[in-house]
């Protein structure tokens, strides 16, 4: 027989379920920009609760990512990094108080499929080597032919490109040139203008014409517009470097499987072929469910003493 405790616990564990419609509506209004206390607001849902449906979420989509992004056939792929920062940017770590370990900036490394415009590969790290060979053997393991690639100038990937593709890559850097950041007041938060690029062949044969990172870097656009934690020149940021890898992963799930993309009217999904379906956040909600563990009786019983 169950004690009194036991039922209390497997009563509230069924009750405290959201409903599927709340649970697509906070995780759509995650993925459309707001952030996570707004949400709480206009969902009429305790920050626990999004908080909570975020770490499912993002766990979820992270096994998404990994077990549907597969053999990939892509012929040209770009790659770049994006910033951000958690808990404090780097030069205000030292004063805040109670930083933990991996407060400060954040770089999040993309290698965008430039026809389907699907995120075939990122990781969430800093700007170090280090990052940029994981992003590269995570890549190299999702393409199942070779691809003509471009980066931009960062020396890391040159070591990382090499260690994961060895000679079986078209691989080329673009180079920016940069003017003069801009002076006065007005121009505080302006960055300096690039006055031009310099594409420069580094393995194989890239064809000079497809030397380019425009979509990778209008792709960073939309993770910067889309996702709170990234807007520039607010108070919105992540505390926690786990959510911000559990956003992350929820926002290219709902990228590349459940949006359809304005120019090519499927989803990026669909266009390489990965699926032949749209998916909507209904789906991402059963892959966290088919995860959880199944509410159920407790294992252990204890036998009433009356």
């Amino acid at each position: 027989m169950l004690d009194s405790k036991q039922i209390s616990s497997y009563i509230m564990g069924m009750a405290n379920k959201l409903p599927t419609a709340k649970r697509v509506q906070i995780l759509a209004m995650l993925c459309e920009g707001s952030s996570m206390r707004a949400t709480s607001r206009l969902a009429d849902v305790s920050i626990n609760t999004v908080t909570k449906l975020l770490e499912e979420a993002g766990e979820a989509c992270l096994a998404l990512h990994d077990a549907e992004v597969r053999g990939v056939k892509a012929s040209r792929v770009q790659c770049d990094e994006i910033w951000s920062f958690c808990y404090a940017k780097a030069k205000n770590v030292a004063a805040a108080k109670k930083a933990p370990t991996e407060a400060g900036d954040v770089w999040t490394w993309t290698a965008l499929d430039a026809d389907s415009k699907l995120m075939v590969a990122y990781f969430v790290g800093d700007r170090s080597g280090q990052s940029a060979i994981a992003l590269m053997d995570d890549l190299r393991a999702r393409l199942s032919n070779r691809v003509q690639l471009t980066t931009d100038g960062h020396k890391a990937y040159l070591e990382a490109v090499e260690g994961a593709f060895g000679g079986d890559v078209d691989y080329a850097q673009l180079v920016k040139l940069y003017g003069a950041a801009p002076d006065g007041p007005q121009t505080r938060y302006s960055p300096p203008s690039c006055t031009g690029a310099i594409p420069h062949r580094i393995e194989g044969k890239p064809d000079p014409k497809h030397v380019s990172t425009s979509y990778v870097e209008r792709a960073n656009l939309s993770i910067r517009m889309q996702n709170r934690r990234f807007t520039r020149l607010t108070n919105a940021f992540s505390k926690k470097f786990a959510n911000h890898v559990h956003m992350l992963a929820l926002y290219f799930a709902f990228y590349n499987f459940c949006r359809i993309h304005k120019s090519l009217r499927v989803t990026p999904a669909m266009a390489a072929k990965i699926t032949d379906r749209l998916w909507s956040l209904e789906d991402i909600v059963a892959r966290m469910d088919a995860v959880a563990p199944k509410p159920g009786r407790p294992a252990t019983y204890r036998k009433n003493s009356n």
